[in-house]
């Protein structure tokens, strides 16, 4: 080594000299020694990684088993060289306090949050070590729910931070001033503002009417709010008595539907609707309009009675309730009202898009054209954007000899929403495939951690490889990971909606390739129905989608009509089926087995299909909406092609339904197919 402390050793080995033949052993003998150093303390890193999984595992079990003392040290025992350390200090603290060692257990979040200030357990561990020492030392817990509040007040932890700062200053002292009374008023009604229905309201509610707060008019309709939504309906009606009708009579209607008083929540709607609309919180003033609306046997005329009161606000969203329920010869007159009389609307776009739907219909291809047009250039919602897109295409198909024109619309919709059942019918259309099908073959791929994998990422699979899954949720928030946890557990239905509402969320999708596409459509029993969609001659992709719609995957699943299972058939239907096909049922239970819900449904699905001259769209219509409904609407609609008998299915379920379906089948086509 002294040759390395050598100024001429020095200039030889960076190339000045040449170096002589000892010296070149000595490089050599210097560089395998480290290799060797590194490649021995990688294999430590890995062994001490392997080991902290081991032991993990173990004190996860003994934790289950309620074996907390031996659980406790088992998780001591993980290194802190372990990303697994965080979760076991953690874990030793809920052990605590499951035996209540509460001192125990707030030394182990004291421990986390201290040594740990940015790991995503630091935040929850300091406010369970605040909730702790709210007795012991109301200072530090005070001092802990400050910081809180500070960092993260938009968080469940930050909400819950009002709640236990004024609580403190609550039982600080039994002769309050009157300042710390109104602080103490303002921290309560903050977190019922913030979380009317969260898990402390039922002790704030408790503790305000003990402590003699300083309760005004806005916040007895917030107290209201609260009762109502815990189910406490008498005790709601008692707050709003202090608060001035022109402020409660929206909550005051929901209240009194609630209890079955229709005549007086109707009363309450139509006074606030004529006088005092613009006093009330505006998701209340839609809820009294729903339920009065629902609860008439004649929608459209409750509606339009509705919307002869003189309400400064709300009116627009009454209109447009009214033009959906008007029939089919006034709906044009009424989308036109409300794109006229409302343009700064939320529903203004809306009616645009009812409007140009109206006139594909009645073939105004003319007017439709510029109100489709307008439409796109001021418009971008999810709701209605993709129809607009592909109808005004299919317009443009039909009265332009511009071919790059119609087709470009097509394209628009499959580049801005993947996904949507319009992109569906462009792609059909671009490559002249004229019936439902693409094809009846995608590639099984497993569903995979939906992100790259990071640091993060391998904790979140070595604590699913362990099965703590409670663990996985306390770190994660993000939704696809939390579906991928539920994928982990074996909720398959859970996993898939939770996905499937994060997905809709994104308003530019990712590219088909994309693992989080995989949590929003698996291919959940596949193999089923691909054995016995072969045997009838079903297509297996169109049955996977139909079973994602009707059940979410879900084999408990069961309707309130009573159908059962993954195909969600009637026992009747099912007993018939099965009477064929040599297929017992002897009760609703055998509907949910997979196999034989599968094996029955693709039976039915075949049967309907051979009824309806092999048709996909038609038999999708009558699985919801039954055989004789669609022959019926065949019969009496006008109609040249799918596009307009889809469009014009009387029933909004069934019409929904078919789209919903061929829209899964088409992401599984799009999405199960190709290389990984």
């Amino acid at each position: 080594m002294k040759n390395f402390e050598n100024p001429k050793f020095l200039i030889k080995l960076i190339g000045m000299n040449p170096l002589t033949k000892k010296e070149k052993i000595i490089i050599i003998a210097v560089i395998l020694g480290v290799g060797l150093a590194i490649a021995a303390g990688a294999v430590t890193i890995a062994h001490s990684a392997s080991r902290a999984l081991e032991i993990y595992t173990q004190a996860f079990e003994d934790y289950k088993a309620g074996n907390l003392q031996n659980s406790y040290y088992q998780f001591s025992k993980v290194s802190f060289l372990s990303d697994l350390k965080p979760a076991a200090i953690y874990r030793q603290a809920k052990c605590a306090e499951d035996i209540e060692d509460f001192d125990a257990a707030i030394k182990q979040y004291q421990l986390l949050f201290n040594n740990y200030p940015s790991h995503r357990l630091s935040l929850r561990s300091k406010y369970h070590a605040a909730r702790l020492l709210v007795d012991s030392r109301p200072d530090l817990a005070q001092k802990y729910f400050e910081e809180i509040l500070a960092a993260a007040p938009g968080t469940d932890y930050g909400i819950a931070a009002e709640y236990f700062l004024g609580k403190i200053l609550l039982t600080s002292t039994s002769d309050l001033t009157d300042e710390e009374k109104l602080e103490i008023k303002n921290r309560y009604m903050s977190y019922l503002k913030k979380s009317p229905s969260g898990r402390w309201v039922q002790n704030i509610l408790s503790e305000i009417k003990i402590a003699n707060l300083p309760i005004g008019t806005q916040d007895y309709l917030l107290i209201a709010k609260s009762y109502y939504l815990l189910g406490d309906l008498k005790c709601a009606n008692e707050a709003l008595f202090h608060v001035p009708a022109a402020k409660s009579w929206a909550l005051g209607a929901k209240i009194n539907f609630s209890l079955g008083l229709k005549s007086k929540a109707k009363a309450l709607t139509e006074y606030g609707l004529s006088f005092h609309a613009k006093d009330v919180n505006i998701d209340d003033l839609r809820d009294a309009v729903d339920l009065y609306a629902k609860t008439e046997p004649n929608e459209y005329g409750a509606l339009s009675k509705l919307y002869s009161y003189p309400a400064p606000v709300g009116r627009d969203y009454i209109l447009n309730l009214k033009c959906q329920s008007s029939p089919a010869s006034q709906q044009l007159s009424c989308y036109r009202e409300l794109y006229n009389k409302y343009p700064e609307s939320e529903y203004t776009g809306d009616a645009l898009a009812n409007i140009f739907l109206i006139q594909v219909k009645n073939k105004e291809y003319a007017a439709a054209k510029i109100n489709g047009r307008s439409y796109l250039n001021k418009y971008s919602s999810i709701k209605y954007s993709p129809m607009v897109m592909y109808w005004l295409g299919k317009v443009l198909e039909t009265s332009s000899t511009d071919r790059d024109e119609y087709k470009s619309c097509y394209r628009g919709v499959i580049a801005r929403y993947p996904d949507n059942y319009y992109a569906y019918r462009a792609y059909l259309n671009l490559n002249d495939m004229h019936g439902a099908i693409i094809n009846n073959y995608i590639k099984e791929k497993e569903v995979k951690y939906p992100y790259e994998i990071n640091k993060d990422a391998k904790l979140n699979l070595h604590l699913a490889q362990v099965g703590d899954y409670d663990m996985l949720f306390e770190l994660n928030d993000d939704e696809f990971v939390k579906s991928w946890i539920y994928y982990q557990k074996g909720d398959y239905s859970h996993s898939m909606l939770v996905a499937r509402d994060a997905m809709e969320k994104i308003e530019d999708k990712p590219d088909k390739y994309d693992l989080r596409w995989r949590l929003v459509y698996p291919i959940d029993y596949y193999d089923l129905i691909k054995k016995y969609s072969s045997h009838v001659g079903n297509n297996s992709p169109l049955i996977l989608a139909i079973v994602r719609e009707e059940s979410y995957f879900n084999p408990q699943a069961q309707s309130s009509v009573g159908a059962g299972g993954l195909m969600q058939l009637m026992p009747s239907t099912a007993k018939e089926i099965g009477s064929k096909h040599g297929v017992t049922i002897d009760s609703v239970k055998d509907l949910h087995n997979p196999e034989t819900n599968i094996k029955l449904g693709s039976y039915y699905y075949a049967e309907l299909k051979s009824m309806l001259n092999g048709l996909d769209i038609s038999s999708v219509a009558a699985y919801n909406g039954g055989i004789g409904s669609v022959n019926r609407w065949k019969s009496s609609l006008y109609y040249n092609d799918t596009d307009e008998f889809v469009e014009q299915i009387p029933y909004q379920e069934t019409k929904d339904y078919v789209k919903k379906v061929f829209r899964s089948y088409w992401n599984y086509i799009r999405i199960y197919s190709g290389n990984e």
